[in-house]
């Protein structure tokens, strides 16, 4: 069965850095696409970002592109996520979810195409 889950949340201030990760288990990580998505309070699910199953191939929401980098530890079976530039709107609670088709650019930010989420980790960017 596959489970993933995240770490790595916390408070930060702007302009500051954090780095999640999510560990997938059941499942190897060169089998999957994986995603990284979040959720703002009274917002919908946003997609951040999303990695191939090669780690070749990636793709990142308008609003963290340049800030933010995914990759794969295809050792460990984790994928990052490192935030650079943190700002106030960055703050929500980041989801690692497991894909189920073929990677598309664009369409892998969206949930539709992912299939085993985890329970979330908070990151909150504050003064």
């Amino acid at each position: 069965q596959l489970q993933v889950v995240e770490s790595g949340g916390g408070l930060v201030q702007p302009g500051e850095s954090l780095k999640l990760s999510c560990l997938l288990s059941g499942g190897k990580m060169d089998s999957y696409n994986m995603g990284w998505f979040r959720q703002a309070p009274g917002k919908d699910l946003e997609g951040v970002s999303c990695i191939s199953i090669t780690g070749i191939n990636k793709d990142y929401g308008n609003s963290v592109k340049g800030r933010f980098t995914i990759s794969k530890d295809f050792a460990k079976n984790v994928v990052y996520l490192q935030m650079s530039s943190l700002k106030p709107e960055d703050t929500g609670v980041y989801y690692c979810a497991v894909g189920t088709d073929w990677f598309v650019q664009r369409q892998c930010l969206m949930r539709n195409q992912y299939g085993t989420w985890g329970q979330g980790t908070q990151v909150t960017v504050s003064p």
